[in-house]
């Protein structure tokens, strides 16, 4: 059940709300938790042990490292949380990719399993990881309540697809929490600007992007390939950002303050800065929980940035491809740390021919990186990436731009833009500074009625609505 569905519009989200705010301060916990694993189990029932065993592991370890003062039991008791964890992990994501891999490279012919991939099993294994080492650590000290536990690994906002929670963030408020009106507004409002996000602009980029790719890579043009790529690279943006909105709005509405996801991540002059402003949550999980632990910047530092940005690749999918991919950004962080260590530029007296230089180095570094994540595998990556820049492409070309930039296309693609560059930010605080907050708030809430009803009457008569993230 996607967030941008109307079952869960119409259905799912007023019987949650209307059962949370009738119920007393001590049972809303409870409720929230019996809705979230209903959630879980809407398409994956058979699952539902896996995500009980998640937050036995994970409740059961952290008691055990909060209570012993042995170091060398606590650490014991973490190796085993943390094995456990990505135990599970890799059974399910990772072993019929290991197993291929194996029969590839031994040529041999070891049976693969009819694995399927749980919903979100990404996500809630890194919250329930980070819990164990924040007890470990002495940041947090263990809930002793399992349905407290459970609710932290299982609430239904971020449970699916993100972001990526940590207990610490929001221990006092699973504890104890108020919604007044005024975060209930806001976290409506934020949902549905998420939702507008999602059906307006990913999905309508997320369609373009299908039919060019199901066409075929021999059948593109140059300019096929690159209005593809750039409407992916929207695609992947309003898709993903689109959720955490919605996540956080939800969470707002039932009091709980998640931390930012994106900010918008394409105005970025550098690869390193791209990763501190996407999917915050994970770039933060693998600096604190990976990086750091390894050495950070004291030392190893490359092969420590190789480490995480493999791992990265890793963490998105069993496939060479994303591994490729997490390989591509972590050897521009490689060189951009290199250069920033050693003080190299050659453009030092022309700083703002070398802002622009360094804009356009970002986004066509990050245009090509999500080519190779948009592919089926990394020779058909190649193949396109080759066909965008003019080489290896067929000579009989069938299809033709005009196929797939139709006016609403066009319209789309140019507000997917605008909309991911500070420019709104700019114009919305221009537009504030200049009219009273009443009456800007008025005419906010209006367009965000009528953004949200036409939005709804696009979710009802559309027929393409995938969250990309969901398969993490």
């Amino acid at each position: 059940m996607v967030f941008s569905s109307v079952i869960f519009l119409f259905v799912f989200l007023p019987v949650t709300l209307i059962g949370y705010y009738l119920m007393s301060a001590k049972g809303r916990n409870i409720w929230l938790l019996v809705v979230s694993l209903f959630l879980f189990c809407w398409a994956q029932f058979n699952y539902l042990w896996l995500i009980l065993f998640s937050i036995g592991i994970n409740y059961a370890g952290a008691i055990l490292i909060d209570n012993l003062s042995d170091k060398v039991v606590r650490r014991a008791c973490l190796v085993i949380s943390i094995i456990a964890n990505l135990g599970l992990l890799f059974y399910f994501k990772y072993f019929n990719f290991t197993i291929d891999a194996i029969n590839r490279i031994g040529n041999v012919s070891i049976p693969e399993k009819e694995i399927a991939l749980p919903i979100g099993i990404s996500f809630f294994t890194f919250q329930g990881l980070s819990y164990v080492i924040d007890v470990y650590k002495h940041k947090a000290h263990a809930q002793k309540n399992i349905l407290k536990v459970a609710l932290y690994i299982a609430l239904f906002p971020q449970l699916i697809a993100g972001p990526i929670v940590r207990y610490v963030d929001i221990a006092k408020e699973i504890d104890y929490r108020t919604v007044s009106i005024s975060d209930f507004s806001e976290g409506a409002k934020r949902f549905v600007l998420g939702f507008s996000k999602k059906i307006l602009i990913a999905n309508t980029m997320g369609a373009m992007v299908d039919s060019i790719w199901n066409a075929g890579v021999d059948q593109n043009t140059v300019a096929i390939a690159w209005v593809g790529a750039i409407a992916y690279m929207l695609q992947i943006y309003f898709d993903f950002s689109g959720y955490s909105d919605m996540a956080i709005g939800l969470g707002r509405m039932f009091g709980f303050h998640f931390l930012e996801n994106f900010n918008i991540p394409y105005t970025s002059s550098s690869i390193s800065e791209f990763w501190r402003r996407w999917h915050i949550s994970l770039s933060s999980w693998f600096k604190d929980y990976v990086y750091i632990p390894l050495g950070g910047n004291r030392k190893h530092v490359y092969l420590n940035l190789a480490i995480v940005f493999i791992l990265t690749g890793v963490w998105h999918g069993a496939s060479w491809h994303y591994i490729v991919w997490g390989g591509w950004n972590g050897f521009f962080i490689l060189i951009e740390r290199y250069i920033k260590l050693h003080n190299i530029s050659a453009l030092k007296k022309y700083k703002k021919l070398q802002m622009v230089l360094s804009r356009i180095y970002t986004l066509l570094v990050i245009i090509i990186g999500w080519v190779m994540f948009r592919a089926d595998g990394v020779r058909s990556a190649w193949q396109y990436i080759k066909t965008m820049f003019g080489v290896g492409i067929g000579s009989t070309t069938y299809y033709r731009l005009g196929w797939y930039l139709t006016p609403w296309n066009i319209f789309i693609l140019v507000a997917g833009i605008i909309l991911s560059s500070s420019l709104p930010r700019s114009i919305c605080c221009k537009t504030t500074c200049n009219i009273k907050h009443s009456v800007s708030v008025v005419i906010g809430d209006v367009c965000l009625v009528i953004l949200f009803l036409y939005s709804i009457s696009q979710m009802v008569i559309g027929s393409y609505n995938p969250f990309i993230y969901f398969q993490f």
